[in-house]
């Protein structure tokens, strides 16, 4: 949680600014991380940096560690900050274009489903069968042409600050787990002879990080949060949406997001990773439960 404001003890934690020592400050360049001040701090795309970055006066040759630019979350700054979304989508795409040039059964590899057939036959294949790979193939798989495009375009709106944000290796992680526990907690609450498919519960958890990345910048929480319940809306409305995907997708994205944006610098890697260690564990759990009572 984010610490009271008016503590003696976090006031005597503060540096203070670069340039102005006298200043005490929470504030940190985005790109070297040094201290700054609010009269010192320059608006960027991502954060806030010094005036020194923001005038490419930084020097040539390596940064040292405690310089070197980084994301909001401690990553890598990349030259093209979206590429791993556009990747995502373009694996996306590539499947959508498979299942509807291959055999049918292609596409009955790819969902997720979780004991098939049913009763009285013989059950071969599912999750529970066996066949783990569902949890992650299904996050790459649509069938409908409008299902696709709702997903791309949300991946696109969101996907793109967050990796700018996050650095490529959290990003990826977050979108991965994210549609993993999401299709985790399909697996545990929906029929086991019901198919289910789409990257809903990985876009579900990029809303959570947005959130928690709106609420690091201290933006304006209220037009995420008006898109965040007009998609809830139509989760619990329209026919035929795994609503479990979504919520897992998006309780994991909350967790995982609000780890990688507030965890404190000094012990960043472990509260990040760790935070996604967790939520793989419930993912794990959640998915031999659901085994349990179906073998």
């Amino acid at each position: 949680m984010d610490h009271a404001a008016g503590s003696s003890q976090d006031a005597q934690s503060l540096p203070g600014c670069y340039r102005h020592p006298d200043r005490e400050t929470g504030i940190r360049c985005t790109r070297c991380e040094r201290p700054i001040c609010t009269d010192c701090m320059v608006n960027a795309s991502v954060g806030f940096h010094c005036p020194d970055c923001a005038g490419g006066r930084t020097g040539g040759g390596p940064a040292p560690a405690a310089s070197r630019p980084r994301t909001l979350a401690g990553g890598t700054i990349a030259a093209d900050p979206h590429l791993l979304t556009k990747i995502l989508i373009g694996i996306n795409a590539a499947v959508f274009i498979a299942v509807h040039t291959l055999s049918a059964s292609f596409l009955g590899d790819m969902v997720l489903i979780g004991r098939w057939p049913p009763a009285p036959f013989v059950p071969t294949e599912g999750v529970a069968e066996g066949e783990w790979y569902r949890l992650v193939t299904t996050m790459f798989t649509h069938e409908e042409i409008w299902h696709i495009g709702f997903n791309m375009l949300s991946l696109w709106f969101l996907g793109g600050p967050l990796e700018a944000a996050l650095g490529r290796a959290r990003y990826l992680t977050l979108y991965l787990v994210s549609g993993l526990a999401g299709s985790a907690l399909t697996y545990l609450l929906a029929s086991p002879t019901t198919a289910t498919l789409g990257a809903s519960g990985a876009v579900f958890g990029l809303f959570g990080a947005t959130a928690a990345l709106v609420r690091r910048l201290n933006a304006d929480m209220r037009p995420v949060i008006v898109l965040l319940a007009i998609n809830l809306v139509f989760t619990f409305t329209w026919a035929n949406i795994a609503w479990q995907a979504h919520i897992g997708g998006l309780v994991a994205g909350a967790a995982i997001g609000y780890a990688m944006l507030h965890a404190p610098r000094e012990r960043r890697a472990l509260v990040q990773y760790g935070t996604c260690a967790l939520v793989l564990v419930a993912v794990v759990g959640l998915t031999l439960l659901r085994t349990a009572q179906l073998t």
